[in-house]
């Protein structure tokens, strides 16, 4: 948890002027894996863990930043042709964004921090995104809707990283609300908030501490398969636009144009498709035993037909299922490393915990880090701190 006066402090003694806060969490997914930049639905919820940018404007046009997270700075004008590498270049997209869009005239200072753990599939970009573009916009007296600075933020992600990302952690971090999850049609943008009232629940966030290196390739990579099956389906299936459009019926029929790792491909995606939507219904309805069921089948999806988990994440959803009282557990997040999300009854948290630690350690001669998480709000200024 950030302390949100001394962040303020630090401000006030680095920049010499009392800041505005604004910050944007990272999020979880339910379930929906992949399925976001295939013109599919999502179930993310934004978690309690944030990244928080404190903020003044200044008049010469200057970006100037320091990360605390890091310990590190940069400073630019937007529309110079330098192009630095890392986490600058999210920032750096924002700004030359909102003010391609003219929703930014000044320069500012910012001083950012973050309790979202890097690399591990928990959204932290996303929330460095939305966070800065919030800041910036308000900083420039600009009203920006929170759809548009979810999709400029999907477009740094675009143009600057060159990672062909769907919109989903964007949006989940603008959008989130308390005690909910979203689900979200990425084709249209459309969401509806489904209540996830954890009574005698929790969520636990297990990160492997695999930093996802092959994530943006191999993310690219599935992203062209994808495309490359509607190719080759749509003469037989017209009016095909994406994989979403597919039933599983439809896919199964036509999978005779389908090399077999392109279906595979196509495989996961629809039949994701179907269990994000009953798992909404799951949800709605309390049946939080189908739910898990869900989640399960989502993983092994991934594993075999998406191929985007690995051994450390298969290992944490295995030893997951052998402790009493778990109702479900998967991979979440682009995969090759990062994150499990497990549901389970608030009595086994402990037991649960010492199992998975015990499982990985004598695996991989390290522990993972094991914490809940809840749902929680998204994006928003902080107006409280004095």
């Amino acid at each position: 948890m950030i302390d949100l006066v001394d962040l303020a402090n630090d401000f006030e003694q680095r920049y010499h002027a009392r800041p505005e806060i604004f910050s944007a969490p990272g999020r979880v997914n339910l379930i929906g894996e992949h399925t976001d930049y295939n013109d599919g639905f999502v179930l993310p919820f934004a978690i309690d863990k944030r990244t928080y940018v404190a903020c003044k404007p200044r008049k010469d046009g200057v970006i100037n930043v320091h990360s605390r997270t890091i310990d590190e700075s940069t400073e630019f004008t937007t529309g110079d042709s330098k192009r630095e590498k890392g986490w600058s270049l999210y920032i750096r997209g924002m700004a030359e964004i909102l003010k391609r869009r003219g929703k930014l005239f000044t320069g500012a200072d910012l001083l950012i921090d973050s309790d979202i753990p890097f690399g591990a599939g928990l959204s932290s970009s996303a929330a460095l995104e939305v966070s800065i573009g919030l800041a910036l916009a308000t900083m420039a007296r600009k009203d920006i809707d929170l759809v548009d600075l979810a999709l400029i933020g999907q477009e740094v992600e675009h143009e600057y990283l060159g990672v062909r990302s769907g919109i989903m952690d964007q949006f989940t971090s603008a959008l989130g609300k308390a005690d909910q999850a979203l689900l979200i049609d990425c084709r249209s943008l459309g969401f509806q908030n489904i209540p996830l009232k954890l009574d005698g629940l929790a969520l636990l966030v297990c990160d492997s501490k695999v930093e996802h290196e092959l994530a943006s390739s191999e993310y690219n990579k599935r992203r062209e398969q994808c495309e490359e099956g509607v190719r080759l389906l749509k003469d037989r299936l017209p009016g095909v636009r994406a994989l979403r459009d597919i039933s599983e019926e439809q896919l199964e029929g036509s999978k005779d144009l389908l090399p077999e790792l392109i279906y595979r491909r196509c495989r996961h995606v629809v039949t994701e498709n179907s269990r994000t939507l009953e798992s909404a219904r799951a949800l709605g309805s309390g049946d939080y035993a189908r739910l898990g069921a869900l989640m399960y089948m989502s993983h092994k999806s991934l594993r075999e037909d998406y191929e985007v988990s690995c051994d450390e994440l298969d290992l944490l959803v295995d030893a997951a299922a052998q402790v009493e009282g778990v109702i479900g557990a998967r991979m979440t997040g682009g995969g090759f490393g990062g994150c499990t999300i497990n549901l389970l009854k608030n009595g086994r948290i402990e037991e649960f915990r010492a199992h998975i630690i015990q499982r990985y350690r004598d695996a991989y001669g390290r522990e993972p880090e094991v914490f809940t998480v809840a749902p929680s709000d998204g994006a928003n200024a902080h107006d409280d701190i004095p």
